[in-house]
């Protein structure tokens, strides 16, 4: 079945492991399910499934055991989002085919950061990077910019909409950049409906919303949802909606529907952006191993990680279990969950 790319709070998901750093499916099963039942849209392999530690198989029985736990929830029209990025085209193109097959939706690739320098240097080989991934990928692609994990490459807003009129099968791109006027100028170009025209996506539009997909920019920071929105952003990819997901599903409920200013829904937008942007940054400084560390401690999971990386010890657990940003967070969740 062909499923739409969504506006709305998408979940990175951490990769389980078991005492010899084997995959922990159970727990991967488990989350899957949790994140996805509260509204958001699992990304697989990505830089908080520690991809780059991944083998081949790995990246294939995650994203089958999350398509097959997402159907047995009924959640058949949740797409999977999987990271095919890697230090070559070729490798990148063969990722991309194999997350295909296993039953992504759609594949995130981020530039090869090993040559940064070389490729910051040849503006047209990094450009020409997300044009081949495209062209050979068979499903469609979304460009990944996180300068902090690919050697300081920063993709400029000309260099995103330079691949979009070359590549019909380029989806969206995520901006972990924290850049609002990045976000501002890319919308102003994609979202004109002469651009639109003359670089028409080989999917089909959906009726009823315009362009679901021609192409979504998606923010990589949730502490910036609100003015991300404002901007034209298509939601956010972070790492805070596994731990408080409807808390972030709220926020984006509430933020896209753009309120008037002073309005009852307009001031519990505000309040709730400041309570996950107070989170995010607590949770940005303890990285995906303290979120780890919290989900071991809320549901059990393992929090082990492939080494050389090595888990938040436990002395930190009044560190990161009694944070007051947590705690504000967790009220704020278990009374959405109550609601529901």
């Amino acid at each position: 079945m062909t499923r739409p790319l969504p506006k709305g709070i998408y979940t990175p998901l951490p990769t389980f492991f078991d005492a010899n750093e084997g995959l922990d499916l159970d727990s991967f099963k488990a989350h899957v399910k949790y994140t996805a039942l509260a509204g958001t849209i699992p990304v697989i392999a990505g830089s908080a499934g520690e991809s780059v530690h991944l083998t081949h198989e790995d990246r294939i029985t995650l994203i089958k055991t999350a398509r097959s736990t997402l159907n047995s929830a009924n959640l058949t029209s949740v797409p999977i989002v999987a990271g095919a990025g890697a230090p070559s085209t070729r490798e990148s193109i063969v990722l991309a085919k194999e997350a295909a097959a296993a039953g992504a939706d759609f594949v995130m690739v981020i530039p090869p950061g090993y040559y940064a320098s070389t490729l910051i240097a040849n503006r047209q080989a990094l450009i020409q990077f997300f044009i081949d991934i495209a062209a050979a990928s068979p499903v469609p692609v979304i460009m990944y910019n996180f300068p902090g994990v690919s050697g300081g490459i920063d993709l400029d807003s000309e260099m995103v909409i330079d691949v979009v009129k070359a590549s019909p099968n380029v989806a969206g791109v995520k901006l972990t950049c924290a850049s609002v006027g990045k976000i501002t100028r890319i919308t102003a170009t994609v979202d004109d409906p002469k651009f639109q025209a003359m670089y028409a996506r080989n999917w089909k539009v959906e009726k009823g919303e315009k362009g679901w997909g021609f192409f979504r920019v998606i923010g990589g920071y949730i502490d910036i949802l609100m003015p991300s929105i404002a901007s034209g952003a298509a939601g956010a990819i972070s790492g805070l909606p596994n731990f408080a997901p409807r808390t972030c599903v709220r926020l984006w409920e509430l933020a896209s529907s753009l309120p008037v200013p002073g309005s009852t829904d307009y001031v519990e937008a505000r309040r709730l952006q400041n309570v996950v942007a107070q989170t995010d940054g607590f949770a940005q400084k303890i990285g995906f191993s303290g979120t780890k560390f919290i989900l071991h401690h809320a549901f059990g999971y393992r929090k082990g990680l492939r080494r050389p990386l090595m888990p938040t010890p436990d002395e930190k657990k009044g560190d990161i279990l009694e944070n007051e940003a947590y705690l504000r967070i967790m009220i704020e969740e278990k009374k959405l969950e109550h609601n529901e």
